[in-house]
């Protein structure tokens, strides 16, 4: 059988403060991709380099603390189903060994901030999806990350919940300054979060560059693909209007972050 490359010849800088989208259709790499970042997935080929170190060889100590600074949102929320709301968001304090007043304190900040701390001792199968995907949100943030990875972190999402989750990861970008890695094949949450793309097909990047100039001059025949069956389905045109249904403004696109 021969070997199948995940990945091929991908290169990419993600500036500090970006909401850096990567875009493509199921299969194309997303997710691997992503995956890498962490080091859940490990190269075999290649660097992967965060504030000038190179990572790709950390082990032991070192890679958890990498994991540590770098927060990961799911599709499937992958909340703890017999743990609290608040014990979720306590556990990654609890790996580091802190102390338990402290995680707790931490805990309820969060919740705070993404808008569910009267859920605290809830379970996770008592909240609605999107309040699932706040708590995620605030488990990934506990070890006050530098850098956030959502990993199709609104696919399932009904289109109200995904635009108040949009402007929750907004906020915390501008707030925390972290900087966030959103995968999605949706053309709609792109254009509504990021601020820079790039397009991935069959495990190479096929384009890159301002999520404004992306789409109004795409240069590859997969993005034109993927603009032409965006706009086929109207999903972008339902979203936004359902956006503005719910009381947010149109998408603003700012230029690249210096």
């Amino acid at each position: 059988m021969g070997r199948h490359h995940a990945l091929r010849d991908v290169s990419l800088s993600i500036n500090d403060g970006d909401i850096f989208g990567i875009i493509g259709a199921s299969g194309a790499g997303k997710s691997t991709l992503v995956r890498c970042i962490n080091l859940l997935e490990r190269p075999t080929s290649g660097s992967i380099t965060i504030d000038g170190n190179e990572i790709t060889h950390l082990d032991g100590k070192d890679l958890l603390d990498l994991r540590a600074s770098i927060g990961m949102i799911f599709q499937n929320f992958s909340l703890f189903q017999q743990r609290t709301v608040l014990q979720n968001v306590t556990f990654p304090l609890e790996l580091r060994k802190g102390k338990r007043e402290d995680a707790e304190a931490r805990a309820l900040e969060l919740l705070e901030m993404v808008g569910i701390e009267d859920k605290a001792n809830r379970y996770p199968s008592e909240l609605s999806g999107g309040q699932q995907q706040r708590v995620a949100i605030a488990r990934a943030l506990a070890n006050r990350p530098k850098i956030m990875l959502c990993d199709e972190a609104t696919s399932a999402l009904d289109t109200r919940t995904t635009v108040s989750i949009l402007e929750l990861l907004q906020n915390i970008n501008k707030t925390l300054g972290v900087t966030m890695v959103v995968i999605t094949h949706s053309l709609a949450v792109a254009q509504r979060i990021c601020n820079r793309v790039a397009v991935i097909d069959e495990g190479k990047i096929v384009e890159e560059g301002n999520t404004a100039e992306v789409f109004a001059n795409p240069q590859s025949d997969v993005t034109r693909e993927l603009i032409m069956h965006d706009m086929l389905s109207s999903s972008s045109a339902s979203f936004f209007e359902a956006a503005k249904a719910a009381g947010y403004s149109a998408p603003v696109v700012e230029g690249e972050v210096k």
